[in-house]
């Protein structure tokens, strides 16, 4: 199972595996891999810069998440969004939450 790595600016931490179930044979297409995302998902993430390609039968582990529920997911629903760990997600929440505060009273 080949899949492409995006990461999103605005979501440090983030990224989201996009099947290429037809690797190699699809390279000569130009193709939106994004938009196998829902509509409302997408948009929320901003744009999306590539960040690696990988034959996750190759790979003997991923550092975050667990390889076979990467693997389910992308035959499902051709795409996996791997989050933030909580930690992260608590600290740019409270940065959020900072930053609209300090807009408040200014």
């Amino acid at each position: 199972m080949h899949c492409d790595v995006y990461k999103f600016p605005k979501h440090s931490e983030m990224y989201v595996y996009i099947a290429r179930p037809d690797y190699p044979n699809d390279t000569n297409k130009i193709r939106d891999w994004l938009g196998v995302l829902p509509k409302d998902l997408r948009q929320g993430l901003g744009e999306g810069k590539f960040l690696m390609h990988l034959d996750l039968m190759e790979t003997k582990k991923l550092a975050r998440v667990d390889k076979q529920e990467v693997i389910e997911k992308l035959m499902s629903q051709g795409y996996f969004i791997q989050a933030p760990p909580s930690n992260v997600l608590l600290a740019q929440a409270e940065a959020r939450m900072k930053d609209s505060q300090d807009k408040r009273y200014d």
